[in-house]
């Protein structure tokens, strides 16, 4: 096997939204109660939404900076590559970078669209969540067959209408929906109820997996506002393990066992101790915390419901001996700032290429299309239109040379002295 002959699909990607995302989707009567594009004073293209003003549109969207300049976040659309708000555009950008399909998940919603989880006017957050669903399904997947893994956000705080539109999108293909990682950290009903066990159901009748984004419920966290960025950069991806733990000693997965749930942008490198320490703690505990998983240990739990991805994970990859490998993904996480754009292939290539071609296979596409119901070669013509060979070849136009001096916030400093975690949380208001 050789580097073009891989066929890469993407568990972990994200969309700019568009300016014109709710124009053709919500009902009239709703549009003025839409979130709207402003340009502001300063510069900055800003959503508002509710009173709310959001200043930052491209969360971390430095792809095809110089990294010098992966600091200065972008609040303008001139600031950001055409990739990450026109379709046409990411396909060349995945085509150039040979990624076949990709999930995308939402910007300015926030990961799992608990943007409008306060919202004051329910019904009409209830129209532009599914207005958003209908502009991401028919317009963002829907230009591009094959090439985007539909993603749908729900109305979270209303559980009768978060199965009414996982029902809806069901039918229109979407096989995964995005859910926060902690609901609870967002006032919305702990996994540990049975508030969410009519979504469960619904999700677990269609094959539909919940895809749980690092960050999307419980924020990682950052030490002192005096420690490097450099540590919270660090930690951020295994922060999910808070999570992966709570969904895994939750009863969710007993009650539901053919329910699956994807840790997004979390790495796997953590999770052999993370398991041993989980079986540790059922054997020796139990008979006074009562955990019961019906004859199973959490570690069996976990391996059985829990899709894992990586970027570049080189211990991980050596310990897949402590995973299970037909639940292990890649992602590319363009456009964000952990990405190697345009050049995923050769990073991924140096740390997989001493595997089997069968386990290369299963955790570059296979899973991905197994576990999300998805199908790229029957839209593309074959599984041979879909290697990096085939896909960088349709794009010797593009261009991927870094572009400086685009502007945005910046935190950097010019004085030698590192980037603090109290500075860079402070430009965000996190």
């Amino acid at each position: 096997m050789e580097m073009n002959d891989l066929i890469l699909l993407s568990v972990d990607d994200h969309v700019i939204e568009p300016p014109d995302l709710f124009d053709r989707h919500l009902p009239a009567k709703y549009r003025d109660k839409a979130p709207k594009m402003h340009s502001m004073r300063g510069g900055q293209d800003s959503w508002t939404y509710e009173g709310m003003v959001l200043p930052n549109i491209a969360l971390n969207a430095v792809v095809g900076r110089p990294r010098e300049e992966y600091g200065v976040e972008p609040t303008a659309y001139n600031q950001l590559r055409a990739g990450t708000y026109d379709i046409k555009a990411r396909i060349d950008d995945m085509n150039v970078n040979g990624v076949c399909s990709a999930i995308c998940f939402p910007t300015f919603p926030q990961f799992a669209g608990t943007l409008f989880v306060n919202s004051k006017d329910k019904e009409a957050a209830k129209a532009i969540v599914s207005a958003y669903n209908d502009w991401h399904i028919h317009e963002w997947a829907g230009a591009a067959p094959g090439r985007i893994i539909p993603l749908a956000i729900l109305p979270l705080w209303d559980i009768n209408a978060c199965v009414e539109e996982a029902r809806r999108v069901a039918r229109l293909g979407v096989h995964t929906v995005t859910f926060p990682d902690v609901p609870a950290k967002k006032g919305l009903p702990s996994i540990h109820t049975d508030y969410w066990d009519p979504l469960w159901k619904v999700m677990s009748d269609n094959k539909m997996v919940i895809s749980t984004h690092i960050g999307s419920g419980m924020s990682a966290p950052y030490i002192s506002p005096e420690s490097p960025i450099d540590s919270w950069i660090t930690t951020m991806p295994m922060s999910i393990a808070n999570a992966a733990a709570d969904w895994m000693f939750s009863p969710v997965f007993v009650k539901f066992p053919e329910l699956k749930i994807a840790l997004s942008e979390g790495g796997i490198g953590w999770i052999p101790y993370l398991l041993e320490r989980a079986d540790f703690t059922f054997n020796h505990h139990r008979a006074w915390t009562h955990s019961n998983f019906g004859g199973l240990k959490p570690s069996d739990i976990f391996f059985r419901n829990f899709i894992t991805c990586f970027i570049d994970d080189i211990f991980g990859l050596k310990s897949l001996d402590f995973l299970n490998t037909d639940m292990v993904t890649w992602e590319c996480d363009y456009p964000h700032s952990d990405t190697v754009w345009p050049y995923c292939p050769e990073d991924l290539w140096k740390s997989i290429k001493h595997l089997p071609k069968e386990t290369i296979d299963k955790i570059t596409h296979l899973n991905t299309m197994r576990e999300f119901s998805f199908d790229p070669f029957s839209a593309l013509g074959g599984r041979e239109n879909c290697t990096v060979g085939a896909l960088r070849a349709q794009a010797t136009h593009v261009d991927t040379q870094p572009r400086g001096g685009l502007g945005g916030m910046n935190p950097s400093k010019n004085d030698g002295h590192p980037v603090t975690s109290g500075e860079v949380m402070k430009m965000f208001a996190v």
